[in-house]
């Protein structure tokens, strides 16, 4: 894996739309770290977790990986110390309404739903 820049003592935050196993995510932040990172987070939209994907995250030097709650994972988190949720529930749900009565959904990148 190539890095591009400079993180010495700053805090690097990987952001991903999918997290299966882990195991690139678990990598590019031994990358950074390796490189001088104070600290690795990751933020990941849909956390499937699978196979062996908990144990590289328990594993790895990552501070903390964040996924939405777009895939149930509260037995996950049980085992995984590591892992936070951010709930979209909400913002989904609006997303639907609007699109529904036919209102602005690019609305909400302004005005998210709480």
């Amino acid at each position: 894996m190539v890095l591009v820049g400079d993180v010495t003592d700053k805090i690097a935050i990987l952001v991903d739309d999918m997290a299966d196993t882990c195991g690139t995510l678990g990598l590019a932040a031994k990358t950074l770290m390796d490189n001088g990172a104070s600290a690795v987070y990751a933020i990941v939209i849909h956390g499937v977790l699978s196979g062996k994907a908990l144990d590289v995250i328990n594993n790895s030097v990552l501070t903390r990986v964040v996924v939405t709650n777009t895939i149930p994972h509260a037995e996950k988190k049980k085992v995984c110390p590591k892992l936070d949720t951010i709930d979209v529930s909400a913002v989904l749900a609006e997303a639907i309404r609007r699109t529904h009565n036919g209102e602005s959904v690019s609305y909400l990148f302004g005005h998210a739903a709480i």
